[in-house]
């Protein structure tokens, strides 16, 4: 089996990795924080606003599910025009982001980005932007939801 890995930012990650974490086709998942300033931020850094994306690496079996179906998931539990916020959660940390290692993916994720936006009456708010940078969250917010199911989430998985 080849994998293909893209990091995706949809808010708290929190609930993203565990709605990633049950699609079939996806792999492995791991939260961190994306394409900020600082190496190696703290929990309590990404918070004060530094300008990191939490987000979750999705590593997924392009022969099960493709990159467009895992991108009509992950809109699925996005609002894709609210800018810096998703849910509850306000501020840069929780943008929406669609992050790529692999240029050949562009075409596929540029496509993807415009029938979302044509079906849209406001702007589109996801960025598209190459991996500048990725560092693992601690290990506390690794499968946080499956660690602590009570706690709290933007995504409804009823």
């Amino acid at each position: 089996m080849s994998t293909k890995t893209i990091y995706l930012a949809g808010g708290c990650f929190w609930g993203c990795q565990k709605y990633f974490d049950l699609i079939d086709g996806v792999v492995e998942t791991e939260v961190g924080y994306a394409n900020g300033p600082i190496p190696h931020p703290s929990y309590e850094q990404v918070k004060a606003h530094v300008g990191h994306a939490e987000t979750v690496r999705v590593a997924y079996d392009p022969e099960v599910l493709p990159l467009t179906r895992l991108l009509d998931a992950y809109y699925r539990v996005i609002d894709p025009t609210s800018v810096n916020r998703q849910g509850e959660d306000e501020g840069v940390q929780y943008r929406t982001g669609i992050y790529y290692t692999d240029a050949e993916d562009l075409p596929v994720l540029r496509a993807s980005l415009d029938r979302l936006a044509a079906g849209l009456d406001k702007p589109l708010a996801v960025e598209l932007k190459p991996l500048e940078n990725f560092y693992s969250a601690e290990e506390y917010h690794q499968k946080y939801l499956e660690k602590n199911p009570n706690g709290y989430c933007h995504i409804h998985f009823d």
